[in-house]
């Protein structure tokens, strides 16, 4: 009778372990672009550890849930899909997407869309922009929260970082917020 058993009871845990392996948590991209909403509870968990805040802190479900979706998607010059992703290319989709903002494609143009402001005043959403290998804003993140900014890195993908590690800090050159441009027509 144990024998008949036996193979029945590794049948019934194999199946309850494949079962639970597929049923693996994804953020979801919830509401509207430029609308806050509550994050999802692991999501809310993981960016607050990594980002060393409260989970409270952790408000707009849209923005992280955005950078989960994206977070190890390896880097592509000229990219702006799941296959591969620059850095203006991740910051221009995560504007538009998190805060329904229209900002340029290239880092050199979307430096020339903020507002600039001091280190210490940066909000989440804030872009931030580096000058790498001696050349003037050729790269660009956005500012989360407590020190931390998400990027499209050359060598790791979309990653979260703080603004202030060594590789990073040293090539920091600003940063500030979105400004809405106004498009006005002449009238005779």
């Amino acid at each position: 009778m144990k024998l008949k058993l036996y193979p029945a009871c590794i049948l019934l845990l194999l199946t309850a372990t494949i079962l639970s392996s597929c049923h693996s948590k994804k953020a979801v991209l919830k509401g509207s672009p430029g609308e806050v909403v509550k994050p999802q509870g692991f999501i809310a968990d993981k960016y607050a550890e990594i980002m060393q805040v409260d989970k409270s802190e952790i408000q707009n479900g849209r923005l992280y849930a955005f950078i989960d979706q994206w977070m190890g998607v390896p880097y592509k010059f000229g990219g702006q899909d799941k296959d591969g992703v620059d850095c203006s290319g991740l910051t221009q989709l995560l504007e538009q997407e998190v805060y329904n903002v229209n900002i340029p494609r290239t880092t050199a143009k979307q430096v020339t869309s903020i507002k600039r402001k001091y280190e210490d005043e940066l909000q989440e959403g804030d872009l931030v922009f580096f000058d790498f290998d001696g050349k003037q804003f050729s790269h660009v993140g956005v500012y989360l929260q407590n020190g931390y900014v998400v990027h499209a890195s050359s060598k790791r993908g979309v990653i979260v970082v703080r603004l202030r590690d060594p590789s990073m800090y040293k090539y920091f050159s600003r940063g500030g917020s979105v400004v809405a441009t106004v498009s006005t027509q002449m009238v005779p």
